[in-house]
């Protein structure tokens, strides 16, 4: 037995590290209170605009608290105006072509802005998502502007929550306040080659979608952008296969919590859990974080807009190939102008392994100091 116990505390830490719980515990408060508030007076039907304005929290990872501030605010900005939009669009009852023409031109002006900006986690996948997303379920949300604060006062409270938490870091000197210096994702004409992309890429995808559904074309909008958002040829396809097996893989987690039918309080509260693993993966390893986020995902969007789960359970499956077969193939039929990718990918490195030597010196620091206290 302890044999056994062993072994998967080894397996566990091959993905995960002691400093990655921090900012999964930082994103997992950003959603818990709010989300518990929804879920005690009975309103599941707004997690899905909490969720949203929650994934704020996943930017600014080991940052200092001004840059950590800057970034989050620019990803609130992003990811409030999306749920706007789709709130919009969706009560609007705007034909599905519109849509998704609406989503394509939202991510190519979106696509540059964030490589400026440099956010990280990068593009504007989130975004994307959030458009599409509620644009599918506003027109059955009986009010839009409670759901839209909803989503902005999570999205301040997650604000609040980073820069407190990367403050009290530096009072206690276990943090530099200094940011941590890198060049944007990309410049002039990649970053223009990059919206390219990212439109080219959900017309294609969102067109088939429609073809087959219309609830099919978000998921299959989604599917497409997430290849993109890597720096080279190589990671674009290896993201891709990240998000078919991930998905997969959350489709298996979804079946039992979503087939027998449980109350909207225990999908709630499934939604709040399921957020703390999916954050604590995102950085280590894509599929395994996707384990986590596929079943929330399709849990909020059952509260939202209540379905059979086994249709939407096959139709996840189905969109999630054919948006990353045609994201994969539009990052392979739209080549880098220029050959720096490679750079931007090592300044990528420089950037992840200059915040997990702040999170180390951290841990190390206050280790030290219970030794000490002991």
């Amino acid at each position: 037995m302890r044999t056994t116990v062993n072994t998967a505390r080894a397996v566990f830490r091959r993905f995960v590290t002691d400093i990655d719980h921090l900012p999964a515990a930082r994103v997992f408060v950003g959603l818990a209170i709010p989300g518990l508030v929804l879920v005690a007076i009975g309103r599941t039907d707004l997690l899905i605009y909490a969720v949203f304005g929650s994934f704020t929290g996943m930017y600014g990872f080991a940052e200092a608290p001004r840059q950590r501030l800057t970034h989050q605010c620019a990803a609130a900005v992003l990811l409030v105006g999306a749920v706007g939009a789709g709130i919009l669009l969706g009560r609007l009852h705007t034909p599905p072509a519109v849509l998704v023409s609406a989503v394509a031109v939202f991510a190519a002006l979106a696509s540059p802005v964030t490589d400026r900006l440099g956010l990280r986690p990068e593009g504007p996948f989130f975004g994307i998502f959030a458009f599409g997303a509620i644009a599918m379920v506003a027109d059955t949300q009986r009010q839009p502007l409670l759901a839209l604060l909803i989503c902005a006062g999570t999205a301040v409270l997650c604000i609040a929550v980073g820069y407190r938490e990367s403050a009290r870091k530096v009072r206690r000197g276990t943090a530099s306040a200094a940011p941590i210096r890198c060049r944007p994702h990309r410049r002039g004409i990649d970053s223009t080659t990059h919206a390219a992309r990212y439109a080219l890429a959900i017309s294609v995808s969102g067109g088939i979608g429609l073809l087959l559904g219309v609830g099919h074309a978000n998921w299959a909008m989604a599917g497409a952008v997430v290849p993109l958002a890597a720096a080279t040829a190589r990671d674009r396809m290896t993201r891709g296969v990240h998000r078919v097996v991930g998905t997969f893989l959350g489709l298996l987690v979804a079946a039992p919590l979503l087939m027998p039918g449980p109350s909207p309080a225990i999908l709630g509260l499934a939604i709040i859990a399921l957020l703390y693993p999916t954050e604590l993966f995102m950085a280590r390893h894509y599929a395994v974080a996707l384990g986590f986020f596929t079943p929330l995902i399709m849990a909020m969007t059952e509260l939202a807009e209540p379905t059979d789960p086994l249709t939407m359970l096959t139709e996840r499956g189905l969109d999630t190939v054919i948006g990353v077969a045609v994201g994969s193939a539009v990052a392979l039929l739209i080549r880098d102008p220029a050959p720096h990718t490679d750079d931007m990918a090592d300044d990528d490195q420089r950037y992840h392994r200059a915040a997990h030597a702040l999170e180390i010196a951290r841990v190390r620091t206050a280790a030290a100091d219970a030794r000490d206290d002991g």
